[in-house]
């Protein structure tokens, strides 16, 4: 018998974060401040998509937008375009942000006189997932060059989101994408998952989408 002890730290990791958003979401609340967690696969099109949903929704309310990668500013630039308040987080090379990390791109962003910030999480479907950053809702964008069997695939991002984006609709002739199929697979993961088939190139869809975020900003504010 081995005298290594084996020591498991995940939960306890995943437990200190979670009592970490816990917080970081009642001091939102507090503020008034709504906190969109949008995650994907890298390519999806969540910049674009940002861009054609703060055209439609920046005259209504403040907007700041934090944009997470391992490096670059390209996104962060591209967000500043639009008018809305912008900054770019470095993650040093980790593929998802925590509670903590989410905090201090608030506290850099300043968050007293936004309505919505929105965080760009990094481009992965796997870590983003297991992290609560201690946003009010979870959204993610899958694109229909990915396939329509990623949430067999990749279960825990369809369980842990309020909505999911059907990014690309425009190129469904020219790939093997069931539309049926993946809000199938979607539904089995969690029934309650709301599903906004978008064109974010050309804003086909868009505007569901934000009826959909905009009335969960107001009832947000509104509890």
């Amino acid at each position: 018998m081995s005298d290594v002890r084996i020591i498991e730290i995940k939960q306890s990791v995943f437990a200190d974060n979670d009592r970490e958003a816990d917080r970081l979401r009642s001091e939102l609340k507090g503020k008034r401040t709504f906190l969109l967690n949008l995650m994907s696969s890298p390519g999806s099109g969540k910049t674009t998509t940002l861009q054609q949903t703060v055209a439609r929704l920046k005259d209504e309310m403040k907007i700041g937008v934090m944009e997470a990668d391992i490096d670059s500013s390209v996104d962060a630039e591209k967000m500043a375009k639009t008018g809305v308040r912008s900054i770019q987080l470095h993650t040093g090379g980790m593929c998802h942000l925590d509670a903590g990390m989410t905090e201090q791109g608030l506290k850099e962003i300043g968050v007293d006189d936004l309505d919505l910030v929105v965080l760009e999480n990094v481009g992965n479907l796997v870590c983003p997932a297991e992290f609560d950053t201690g946003a009010a809702r979870n959204a993610m964008i899958l694109s229909v060059p990915e396939g329509h069997d990623k949430p067999l695939k990749y279960p825990l991002i369809f369980t842990v989101c309020d909505a999911l984006i059907i990014n690309k609709i425009d190129v469904l002739p020219y790939f093997d994408f069931d539309m049926d199929k993946v809000v199938e697979y979607a539904h089995m993961r969690n029934p309650k998952l709301k599903i906004f088939p978008i064109c974010a190139k050309t804003g086909e869809g868009v505007d569901a989408w934000c009826d959909w975020l905009r009335e969960q900003v107001r009832s947000w504010n509104e509890r």
